[in-house]
């Protein structure tokens, strides 16, 4: 780990942040000004598409345009790629320039931040919002579990119920196994 990532992971961004539907944004100009405190040599590259005398700060593709950019930290490069998005997030076909410039500045923040500042309000962006188990189905599941020989098996259910990693989500399946462990062990 480079000294720098130690110091930039070790600021708190909270106050820094804002939150846009159900995510949380930290400001460019910010990350850049903190950025620069640390590494005054600090550099980055918005990397552009095309031919010469007719490039681009995008590229597009059938899935949508996808800006880039690259920052560079104590002589580390680190890249992120990022989609042009609409204000719900939605890949944007035909951006404008404001469209892209926001998606620069936002992928600018997001490859800071895999220099250390920030990296931890991004750690479950991209995973959905797990619900957990409804009383009636803890209690479900507590039956089941009670009917269990093995008690290695019962403290994992338990954890797994306890920590959301069986969940309202994946409750049935769960559910099946547990009842299929009971079936197979009389």
């Amino acid at each position: 780990m480079s000294k720098f990532f130690e110091k930039l992971n070790a600021i708190n961004v909270n106050e820094y942040t804002e939150k846009k539907g159900q995510f949380t944004y930290l400001s460019w100009a910010w990350a850049v000004r903190e950025l620069l405190k640390v590494d005054p040599e600090a550099t980055w590259e918005i990397h552009e598409w095309g031919i010469d005398g007719n490039k681009q700060p995008y590229m597009q593709t059938q899935a949508g345009c996808f800006v880039q950019v690259t920052v560079w930290v104590g002589g580390i490069a680190r890249t992120q790629v990022h989609p042009v998005l609409d204000n719900r997030n939605q890949t944007i076909a035909e951006p404008n320039a404001f469209q892209i410039n926001t998606s620069i500045q936002r992928c600018l923040a997001k490859a800071i931040a895999l220099h250390g500042l920030g990296l931890y309000i991004f750690a479950g962006e991209d995973l959905p919002k797990v619900e957990p188990l409804t009383k009636e189905q803890e209690d479900e599941m507590a039956t089941w579990i009670a009917k269990l020989d093995n008690g290695q098996t019962v403290v994992d259910i338990q954890t797994k119920c306890a920590t959301n990693v069986i969940n309202n989500s994946n409750y049935k399946g769960a559910l099946a196994k547990v009842k299929r462990l009971v079936k197979e062990q009389k």
